[in-house]
């Protein structure tokens, strides 16, 4: 591990150098990874460990028509690498449990019994394990349960795993029963294409990311979005100039000065009115939302949260309320000035500057 100063505070975490691809491969040489679910995490989990050469099938109900069909188009094969999700878990040595947090309360029953001695049970978030006393997923004692929590979607796994860049990521050990818990857990990180692997707790990873989701995330951001949007619409500005001042800059320009090099290199680039009004303003906001996270956190410490996702999203017509909630946003004022905005856009000049910018990266690669 390399140690790390972190703001002051030193941490160990796994890097690609220290646990390089060609190690992950030696230890996962005889392991069959069976990827269960094809939905969010699991094709670019399962697609990423297929292109770094592991050994990799899907399990996926043939009744969750999409998803068989997405498998499929993707290049696995019914018979030989795409399986019904109790036969995946027969073939397989490390079972990757990606459905959703919901579906593992339903599915454990089916995983459970085809669980073999010496398997390893593999999580991409700590929901059904802490909370067990309401998942009811209690693994049995002679398998490993380890965890490889990406920090972001499976659109991003994917996406910066093309790109060479990698996705950070959690990892723990809940269970070590073989004694190489640890060690096949950091080769299924690196296989997944993680740019570098920090320790973490099934605990304090589902705490942080129950709480940063509905937090700073999505729910805050999409909130403090619609309020602004809202008293700038109340108060006579357009929708364009409403959806630009909102979201546009923020995603186009701002943030993208974050991720550069932190908040106070996106400061410092813009004007002087800007940063004296975003420091006189930062801490009122901080004040303001302070209640609300704390209440936030308690909530997902208590179990409510989980309680909560259980009891709706378990229920046979989510996926219709999903849709609708989700329809709702699309079809605000908000978000179809975004849409407008979006399509405004000068597609030619970033084609052309996706074009120089892998001419580059062709270069450097030759």
């Amino acid at each position: 591990m390399a140690r790390i100063n972190f703001g002051g505070v030193k941490e160990d975490v796994v890097m690609r150098k220290e646990f390089p691809l060609a190690r992950a491969r030696k230890v996962l040489r005889n392991e069959t990874i069976a990827i269960i679910g094809y939905g969010v995490q699991g094709p670019a989990q399962a697609l990423n460990l297929k292109d770094n050469g592991i050994k990799v099938i899907i399990g996926q109900a043939k009744s969750f028509k999409r998803d068989w069909d997405r498998a499929r188009k993707d290049g696995w094969v019914p018979g030989k690498t795409l399986f019904d999700v109790e036969e995946a878990v027969e073939r397989g040595t490390i079972i990757q449990f990606l459905v959703s947090d919901a579906a593992q309360r339903i599915l454990w029953p089916a995983i459970k019994k085809h669980l073999a001695p010496g398997d390893a049970l593999y999580f991409s978030h700590g929901f059904s394990i802490v909370y067990r006393d309401q998942t009811k997923v209690i693994p049995p004692d002679n398998v490993d349960v380890i965890m490889v929590a990406p920090k972001g979607s499976g659109t991003s796994v994917r996406r910066n795993f093309l790109s060479g860049a990698g996705i950070n990521s959690s990892y723990a050990v809940f269970q070590d029963a073989t004694g190489r818990a640890e060690e096949r857990c950091c080769a299924v990180g690196i296989g997944i294409g993680s740019g570098y692997l920090f320790p973490t707790t099934f605990e304090n990873e589902v705490y942080s990311d129950l709480t940063g989701e509905r937090g700073v995330l999505m729910g805050a951001l999409a909130g403090v979005m619609e309020a602004q949007y809202d008293v700038l619409r109340k108060n006579g500005h357009s929708p364009s100039e409403a959806f630009n001042e909102t979201v546009e800059e923020l995603t186009q320009s701002l943030i993208r000065l974050v991720d550069e090099n932190g908040m106070d290199w996106m400061y410092s680039n813009c004007s002087a009115t800007a940063q004296r009004g975003a420091l006189d303003w930062k801490p009122k906001f901080k004040k303001a939302v302070l209640p609300v996270f704390n209440e936030l956190y308690k909530s997902v410490k208590s179990g409510k949260e989980t309680r909560r996702v259980i009891t709706v999203c378990g229920k046979k017509d989510y996926q219709k309320r999903l849709t609708r909630e989700l329809e709702a946003i699309g079809k605000s004022e908000m978000w179809q000035a975004g849409a407008a905005v979006r399509e405004l856009r000068p597609k030619e000049k970033a084609k052309s500057i996706t074009r120089a910018t892998k001419g580059v990266a062709g270069r450097k690669n030759n």
